[in-house]
């Protein structure tokens, strides 16, 4: 483990661009339920029903009382060690010379990466912070924990949703277009707290390596992509990042 993580750390001083994709699991060091963990189930509802347009649209308080109780869990936590270690790596990348870039690409929806100091971030998923009117097609932040009203109505009257990909959405087109080109130009690619098996995100990691990248797996579990690693760091990253840095 010392040996892989003194080359990791090598491999990262010397990329010229550097790209890290989070999942779920970074924010479960943190005390956020995962979709898929034991503590994924609310009122006997499991996510994949709850977070569809079809969900929404047949009963729009229940879907925001899931994501109100959400947002509260998520407003109590806090950033960890890893989220503060990529802040700090990105600080370091791109504070030499500008030359260097760091790229962070998240499928996490809780804002702790924000919170933690990271700047330049692309979310594949979306923001629970913000809400989007169905009618007028605004866009809003929105901070407040508890709601109140459920469902939230926007100035115009519309009903809002959460600003957040659901399940069987297409992610946004301008942050997947970001993600392929910081991947495909990086030389350096962490993968950190996924499962590594939701797609399209997952692909990012063959789109790096076809274009030479170096892969490096931080996840306590196995993943798929474990046996197309240069590096498997099987360990909570509050634990293996700051090691990087």
């Amino acid at each position: 483990m010392a040996d892989a993580i003194q080359a990791l750390r090598q491999a990262l001083g010397e990329a010229g661009s550097i790209v890290a994709l989070t999942g779920a699991g970074i924010s479960a060091e943190s005390g956020i339920p995962t979709f898929r963990g034991q503590g994924g189930l609310w009122r006997n509802f499991s996510p994949e029903k709850l977070a569809t347009p079809e969900a929404f649209a047949g009963n729009p308080r229940l879907v925001w009382e899931w994501y109100d109780w959400r947002r509260g869990i998520i407003s109590q936590a806090q950033p960890n060690a890893g989220h503060r270690a990529l802040a700090e790596l990105e600080r370091r990348v791109g504070g030499e010379d500008g030359e260097r870039n760091f790229t962070l690409v998240t499928q996490n929806v809780d804002g702790l990466h924000d919170r933690a100091g990271s700047r330049n971030i692309v979310k594949l998923h979306g923001d629970i912070w913000e809400v989007r009117c169905l009618g007028c097609g605004a866009t809003a932040r929105n901070e407040q924990v508890p709601l109140d009203p459920l469902p939230p109505r926007c100035n115009c009257g519309g009903l809002l949703r959460p600003g957040v990909v659901w399940f069987g959405e297409s992610l946004p087109e301008l942050a997947w277009g970001r993600a392929c080109r910081a991947s495909g130009a990086a030389q350096v690619l962490l993968v950190i707290g996924t499962s590594a098996t939701v797609y399209p995100a997952a692909g990012l990691a063959q789109i790096a390596q076809g274009e030479g990248a170096k892969l490096a797996i931080i996840n306590p579990e196995p993943t798929p992509l474990d046996g197309l690693a240069d590096w498997v760091l099987r360990q909570p990253s509050g634990e293996i990042l700051p090691r990087l840095l």
